[in-house]
Order: structure tokens, then sequence, then C-alpha cells
């Protein structure tokens, strides 16, 4: 059942909306993990809509909180590069084996770079999604610099004109400061070869406004051009998606739900709003 359709049903028919109804409403929101700010916002806008229409006024009032940003990849005119970033924990890794994954059945070669080293498991792991989907890793010395990695395999897809390079980075958050001189070495380097395209962010949607204070750091260390929102299956509170788009107005642009490479898939937010509906 979708996060409004209890609402709806009791609004339809009636204008009598108890107190003790709007409160419940309030709480469901709240676990939800829309926040307290959008949380208020939407309930203000929720006290205009008349029950007649319902279901076509909420699916506005929802529309108008998320990113108007374009959803779509930002490609470059000959290699596409693509920086994974996120907090260690969120499917970063497997995000990126995923993506690769999904750009391949479409047709295009795609080269990893297995930047994360500071984390054995996390190179271990690309590679062995790697030989899984039939897609090149580039890796290097464990606990060796991420820059370095990158630049190898930038240019490895230089050389095999590859249509994508996807580029894993470490996860550790000590620090903002820390955080920004790492990625922004990575992307210097790497742009003696290519243009870094797109910067996507990873988050769980399982943690929340924990979550989203993470993703503020990174936003603040690098330019975050979209989201990959992980974990988003039965476990996970379907209002987070909006919160982040609001908070952050980075627009979502593909989804994890399990742990195969099939549950992975563009985001459509249409149809999200209609599943917080129906």
């Amino acid at each position: 059942m979708g996060l409004f359709s209890k609402f709806i049903a009791k609004i339809k028919g009636t204008n009598d909306f108890a107190p003790a109804d709007w409160k419940e409403l309030e709480e469901e929101l709240l676990l939800s993990d829309l926040g307290p700010s959008l949380t208020k916002e939407f309930l203000e806008q929720a006290h205009k809509v008349k029950s007649e229409n319902a279901q076509e006024a909420l699916f506005q009032i929802l529309s108008t909180h998320l990113s108007t940003k374009d959803r779509g990849a930002l490609l470059g005119q000959e290699t596409t590069v693509i920086m994974v970033v996120g907090v260690n924990g969120t499917g970063k890794t497997t995000s990126v084996a995923k993506l690769a994954a999904n750009l391949k059945k479409s047709g295009n070669k795609v080269v990893m770079a297995a930047g994360d080293t500071f984390r054995a498991a996390a190179v271990e792991q690309l590679q062995t999604w790697g030989m899984r989907i039939g897609v090149e890793v580039v890796s290097g010395k464990a606990n060796g610099d991420p820059a370095s990695v990158a630049f190898d395999a930038a240019k490895k897809a230089q050389e095999s004109k590859s249509d994508f390079l996807i580029i894993d980075t470490a996860g550790r958050l000590h620090n903002k400061n820390d955080l920004m001189a790492e990625l922004e070495k990575v992307k210097r380097v790497v742009e003696k070869v290519f243009t870094i395209n797109e910067v996507l962010l990873v988050i769980d949607a399982t943690t929340g406004q924990n979550g989203l204070q993470q993703a503020k750091i990174f936003t603040e260390a690098v330019n975050v051009t979209g989201i990959i929102l992980t974990k988003i299956d039965g476990s996970a509170r379907g209002g987070v998606a909006l919160a982040i788009e609001k908070e952050l107005d980075i627009p979502i642009k593909w989804i994890g739900t399990g742990e195969s490479e099939a549950d992975f898939a563009q985001f459509e937010a249409d149809s999200y709003i209609q599943g917080l509906l129906s």
C-alpha cells in the first residue's frame, strides 16, 4: 500500500478529516523519512485538498517537491566518465557494477576503475563483478593512490575507445576537507585525459535522515549531478526520495532494489509518486 493511500481513502467522499486523522498522517509521514520541514509543508498543502479530486491534487503537490533537473545521463563527446561517490556501506561498489552491466546491455563498451583502494573487499568485489558481467576492471595496489587507479583506467578507456568509464571512489568520511581533497585529486588527474561528465552520489534509502546528512557533506565536497538510491525495497520507507530531492535539489537517476544486476533501473518520478498514492 502506498504511503498516502490511506489518507486518500479517508477523505474520499467526505470533508470531515478529524484532528486525530491529521495527527496520524503526520506521524506516518515522519516515519517514512520525509523529515519535519517537508512533512509540515505537505500537511499545509494537504489541508486545502478537496475530497472529489484528492488523488490528482496530491499528485500535483508531491510532484512539486521533486527536482526539475534532467534525469538523463550527462554524456561526453567521446568517452563518458562517471565518478561514483558515497559512504561505505551504501551499496556504492555494487551500484558501480550494476550501472556498468546496465550500460553494457545497451550495447556500450564499459571500463570500471576500482578506486576504493583502501578496502580490499571493494576491489575484489568489483573484480568479481567484472568477470561476471564481462567488463574490464582497472585496479592498483592495496591502499594505493585512488587517483592513480582512476588515471590508469582513463588511459585504458581511451586506448580501447570505450563508451563509458565508471570510477568507484573511496567512501571514507573523515571530514569534509579530506574528502574534498581526495575527490578533487581524482577529478584533476582523470581530466588530464577526459572531462568528468557525471558525479553520482549513492544513498542508502534505509538510513533516512542520516543518509541526508551524509549526502550534504558529499555535495559540499564535489558537484553531484545525480543520485543512485539503493535498498529501496519492501523495508525502505517510501518518502525518502522526496526528502532527498527537496533538500538537495539533485535528481535521483537510478534506483537499486536488490542484489542482482537486474535489480537496478532508471528512476521514474511519475511511477514513484503513483506508487505512494496507490
